[in-house]
């Protein structure tokens, strides 16, 4: 009841479109959600993949991102291997029938991720370091050998393997696929890398040459001190290429290695002759996923010399200090250097030099640059289309960064993944993990993800083990298009315009370099992982709860904005007002200076609770360290007119110094958007006429009420992405100036304004106003299944709208699918201009036809449309269409020991642990039916539109 009484932003039922009413951008192939589409075992043929295609299509998606991975069992003689001849045969008429659709093609780098495969030589493999220390007194000589034995490692999933039955190199063994193995790594002496002495008096020698091939050192220690020998090896990481498929099998590829990725290329350069690959939008790369085996990939065969012309001094002088034996100072510096070197090696050996080749065919690269041992800023940075992934707004907000502040006009996200567990995502659900996506600046979703599954396959078809399943399979695909259509509204406004924030909030990656851990390296994953606890997590999560619109930005892209007057703008072009640094200790000299001249031309810089303190690493210390105190030295703080904010003068601009951000952000002119106070979220965009705001109320009560903009605008057009609504908004101007707009949002709802600066005129957005009590539809109901299995519970009429796996009995309690309910009713009472349909409880979409017209499709979490009072006759008809989920119908397959887990590698994990069986997988067997149908009550509301009052 509460819920109704609140004025309401809905959709309505058989509005004409008017001349002057604001229209919609066009919908395009880019402004469609796109969906990862799993080959599973590649075992696909021409003729479904046409069909398939062509129920995607249907589906309102605009592309698909092609992924091969592991197989189903039973398909064998079906299976392709990667890249074969065959296999780009089945891509070629893939990507004909795509462009006859309309429809996009991406391509996975790799069959399952990462790069790697059976065409990676050892040479090229992922490498560790690993180290042994030997004490020799002065006068004496190592007595053992200079040796290391590497432990043998053989890991699988879902299974233990026997390394004594492996052949070794890894792409030799016959069986791959059931294997389906994680890590191997053999028994075997490793190759010396360097042997240095340190003895206790300061000295160091590099004995490396003086080790024969027997590892027996020839050197007698000097005398008169005590010398630490550190001897370093190299494995082989021994990281298997994840989930991969027949033929794509193998080792995972040195990332810090320009030779190896040129070499792992090549192989597609080769597989591609002969065939027109342009059509090729993008190749991909699913995150980096090296480090999730044992050990870690930290090293490279060209590491010393890397270090050297990168860091300016010798790594092989200061080995203790890389494994935290030296003084904790040295050992922070030694260390942020070897991570800054790892970073700047994955940047310009693997994505750099993969960026380039896929340009030589004419394509793009989406990356996944989370989960790096790297700034993961820069790695996006470097990305055609940066991809995220995740459910924290801070962690979308990487990639979203890097793509407004090198000018790239798409960030793309990996959407759903794991949303619940198997079979119980509904599509309100995944409507919400795509608003948060949006939220945070992503404008180009791809769902994960969507499986090959031929039409004869037996239900539920070929699935993957990371839900939501994307399929025509799952019943909410009736509803799915409707998703999608929204999606690519959304979508359609976020990818025009330029991003519009105030505040550039800058990454301390020196603070997090300068941590020891348990390993080498730091992997950067948002803020949650590598900068847990630092000072950067509260202030990022401050600025998004306060409204204040920022991007994060690194050092290199620092060291490149440039400004005239206080204005800050990116490399890409991305206009800001001031830039904050969060309580950082450390920071590169270079950093530093870019930062002052910005303010002697006249910028605001802020600066959170502290001056830097230092510069980071050990190359050139003393010079550098210098030159930053000079720098510092320039700033003489005084008492600003805020209390708490010191102010020092440079040039033309100026640095504000102080603990409260708010504070330091109101001192410069930054204004947050208030409508953060109200429940609402939102992301905004500029154009040339104004702005650009999607704004979100995932709140649990409906929010209706003005809210002021912090940007100028006279008029402003309101847009509802899910009903197609549009009207000129109800709008005022405030005391000083600012604009009121006033705004209905159901919980889960959203909308765009888009403001103008300029007067503009339309009709006026029909607001809703309820008018009276709600009249219950009291039936009776005809309940009809007309789709979905494993049988069609037979027709019947009920009083009661309770759940259909109560009503229809056995039948009823296993089916997955579709049904309507129909029923008839007089026309309401009341003088309204209409009547506001809510269908309460359902489970879980619902399509609506008054007297045989569509209304509306209803996803949730709110099921409630306005129907004109003109639509409606004496006596009308009410049908509404619901499709439940897919797990009843999977309940009833587990109760009766139906194998439905047919899947090569990882068949079937849960992800909840009450949903594991004995066997560790997914089951349903203790599931009860999910309520499915329309549950009601079903209500009639008298309800006016118009605009509010004043």
């Amino acid at each position: 009841m509460k819920r109704l009484l609140a004025p309401l932003f809905l959709a309505t039922l058989g509005l004409t479109a008017q001349a002057q009413a604001p229209k919609w951008p066009a919908i395009t192939q880019q402004t469609k959600p796109w969906t990862r589409w799993w080959w599973e075992g590649s075992a696909v043929n021409k003729a479904d993949l046409t069909t398939v295609l062509t129920e995607y299509q249907k589906a309102n998606l605009g592309g698909l991102e092609i992924t091969t991975i592991y197989g189903v069992k039973g398909a064998e003689s079906q299976f392709i291997d990667f890249l074969s001849p065959k296999w780009m045969d089945m891509l070629s008429h893939t990507l004909t029938e795509a462009g006859r659709l309309g429809l996009g093609i991406d391509m996975a780098q790799a069959s399952g991720w990462p790069f790697g495969g059976p065409w990676v030589a050892p040479a090229d493999a992922s490498k560790y370091v690993t180290y042994k220390t030997y004490e020799v007194k002065g006068g004496a000589s190592l007595s053992e050998p200079v040796s290391f034995m590497q432990k043998p490692i053989a890991t699988a999933i879902g299974h233990k393997v026997d390394i004594k039955q492996l052949a070794d190199p890894v792409a030799k063994n016959k069986n791959m696929q059931t294997l389906a193995l994680e890590q191997v790594r053999f028994e075997k002496p490793l190759p010396l890398q360097a042997l240095m002495a340190y003895s206790d008096k300061g000295e160091t020698l590099d004995l490396t040459s003086k080790v024969g091939a027997d590892g027996k050192l020839a050197w007698t220690a000097p005398a008169g001190a005590l010398w630490t020998l550190y001897a370093l090896f190299q494995g082989g990481h021994g990281k298997q290429v994840e989930r991969a498929g027949p033929g794509g099998e193998g080792d995972v590829i040195d990332h810090f290695s320009k030779t190896a990725t040129d070499h792992y290329l090549a192989y597609f350069d080769q597989a591609f002759k002969g065939h027109d690959v342009k059509p090729i939008r993008a190749f991909f790369n699913d995150s980096y996923e090296v480090d999730d085996a044992q050990g870690e990939a930290n090293w490279t065969p060209q590491m010393f010399a890397e270090f050297q012309k990168r860091r300016g001094y010798d790594l092989r002088q200061h080995l203790p200090a890389l494994f935290n034996k030296a003084s904790e100072d040295e050992n922070q510096r030694v260390l942020t250097d070897y991570r800054q070197t790892i970073s700047e090696l994955l940047l310009e050996n693997y994505t750099q030099s993969w960026g380039a080749w896929a340009k030589t065919h004419d394509a793009l690269i989406r990356n996944q640059a989370h989960g790096s041992p790297a700034n993961i800023l820069d790695l996006y940075a470097a990305t055609d289309i940066p991809e995220t992934e995740g459910e924290d707004l801070t962690r979308i907000k990487f990639a979203s960064s890097a793509a407004h502040v090198t000018g790239k006009p798409l960030t793309s996200a990996e959407t759903a993944t794991w949303e619940n567990d198997h079979f119980l995502s509904k599509l309100s659900d995944v409507k919400k993990a795509i608003d948060r996506m949006l939220l945070g600046g992503v404008n180009h979703v791809f769902y994960h993800g969507t499986a090959y599954s031929p039409p004869s396959a037996k239900w539920p078809g070929w699935l993957f083990y990371a839900a939501v399943e994307f399929n025509p399979q799952n019943p909410f695909w009736t509803d799915f298009g409707k998703l999608n259509q929204y999606t690519a509204r959304a979508q359609s406004f976020l990818q025009a315009g330029q991003p519009s924030n105030d505040v550039l909030l800058y990454l301390p990656i020196s603070d997090a370099y300068t941590r020891p851990g348990k390993v080498l390296l730091q992997h950067f994953d948002g803020i949650e992982h590598g900068f847990k606890g630092l000072p950067i997590e509260a202030t990022s999560e401050l600025l998004l709860s306060k409204g204040y619109g920022y991007d994060f930005i690194s050092d290199k892209q620092v060291q490149a904005v440039k400004n005239t007057g206080n204005t800050l703008t990116t490399s890409g072009g991305a206009v800001y007002q001031t830039l904050l640094v969060p309580d950082a200790h450390l920071m590169p000299l270079p950093t530093l200076e870019s930062l002052l001249k910005l303010a002697q031309n006249g910028a605001t810089i802020l600066l959170q609770n502290q001056l830097p303190a230092d510069v980071p690493g050990l190359g050139n210390l003393e010079n550098r360290r210098s030159n930053f105190r000079k720098l510092l030295a320039q700033l003489k703080f005084k008492a600003a007119s805020q209390a708490g904010v010191q102010q020092a003068s440079l040039g033309k601009g100026r640095v504000l110094l102080g603990n409260d951000v708010p504070q330091l952000l109101a001192q410069a002119g930054v204004r947050r958007e208030t409508l953060a106070d109200q429940g609402l979220q939102f992301t905004r965009r500029s154009h040339a006429q104004g702005h650009y705001y999607f704004l979100a109320n995932w709140a649990e009560k409906p929010f209706a009420g003005w809210i002021t903009l912090q940007t100028p605008a006279k008029a402003a057009a309101f847009y509802n992405p899910m009903t197609e609504q549009t009207g000129m908004a109800r709008i005022r101007a405030t005391a000083n100036g600012l604009p009121e707009i006033y705004v209905q949002l159901n919980p889960g709802e959203t909308c765009i304004l888009d403001t103008n600066e300029g007067e503009r005129t339309g009709p006026a957005y029909p607001y809703l106003t309820v008018a009276a009590a709600p009249q219950p539809l009291t039936g009776p109901w005809d309940l009809n299944f007309i789709s979905g299995g494993p049988e069609l519970p037979a027709k019947l009429q009920t009083k009661e709208l309770t759940s259909w796996t109560t009503l229809a009995g056995d039948a009823g309690r296993k089916f997955s699918g579709t049904a309507t309910y129909s029923t008839t009713f007089p026309l309401p009472q009341g003088s309204a201009d209409g009547f506001l349909l809510d269908l309460g409880r359902v489970a879980q979409s619902a399509r609506v036809q008054v007297n045989g017209q569509p209304a509306t499709t209803l996803l949730g979490p709110v099921y409630q449309v306005y129907v004109p009072k003109y639509q409606l006759k004496a006596s009308n008809t009410l049908t509404v269409t619901v499709s439940n989920l897919m797990a009843n119908r999977i309940e009833d397959l587990d109760r009766n020991h139906v194998d439905w887990k047919i899947f090569y590698n990882t068949n079937m994990p849960a992800k909840l642990k009450e949903n594991r069986g004995a066997d560790g997988l997914f089951t349903t067997e203790n599931w009860k039916p999910l309520e499915s149908g329309l549950l009601g009550p079903v209500t009639l509301t008298p309800a006016f539109t118009g605009a509010p009052a004043q």
